[in-house]
């Protein structure tokens, strides 16, 4: 299965660019809620958990040989390092989640955009965009409790609500025209 870039694109512009709608609309409601996501079990455990079985599937599409022997047992490796994260590393586990999240999207940005690059530099935005994604998902995984600060000082006031949500959904609605108009010509 191969996902096109305009259809990655435009999930991406959407994904982004919704919740921010909310955010604009009810600053304090949102603020409330951002705040909480870094310690938030429920949310921990379903962004390690999707991860984990993301993780998984993109091992089973290996097709190293070196890796051949040993596939069952890694995957019974990785998905016991999920479930023990869930177990045993509680506290953070929202941010955790997220970064395993961040990173596996951004290998689904980059691989999804290399073959567009020499069509449009306009993938470029999408490659940039990945590498900040996993620049922040190794910063998170090492000192989760900087999102924890990042998002308190983001969400301080009315004011940095509005426009970083002002902001994020500029981006995502660039992203996704971006899908609808110059990806969808890509091949």
């Amino acid at each position: 299965m191969t996902l096109k870039l305009s259809t990655l694109s435009i999930l991406l512009g959407l994904g982004v660019g919704l919740p921010q709608i909310y955010g604009l609309v009810k600053p304090a409601a949102f603020a409330a809620a951002v705040r909480k996501f870094p310690r938030s079990l429920p949310w921990g455990v379903a962004l390690v958990a999707f991860g984990t079985v993301w993780f998984l599937w993109n091992l089973s599409l290996e097709s190293l040989a070196d890796f051949a022997t040993y596939k069952n047992a890694l995957f019974m490796l990785f998905a016991g390092v999920g479930l023990g994260t869930c177990i045993f590393v509680q506290d953070f586990l929202a941010v955790r989640g997220l970064a395993i999240v961040l990173l596996l999207l951004a290998k689904l940005m980059v691989d999804t955009g290399r073959p567009a690059l020499p069509q449009t530099h306009w993938v470029l935005v999408i490659q940039a965009w990945a590498y900040i994604l996993v620049v922040a998902g190794i910063w998170f995984t090492i000192s989760p409790w900087r999102l924890r600060d990042l998002l308190a000082w983001g969400t301080a006031d009315e004011w940095r609500i509005k426009v970083g949500c002002g902001l994020r959904l500029a981006f995502g609605l660039f992203v996704a025209v971006l899908g609808l108009t110059i990806f969808r010509t890509v091949t």
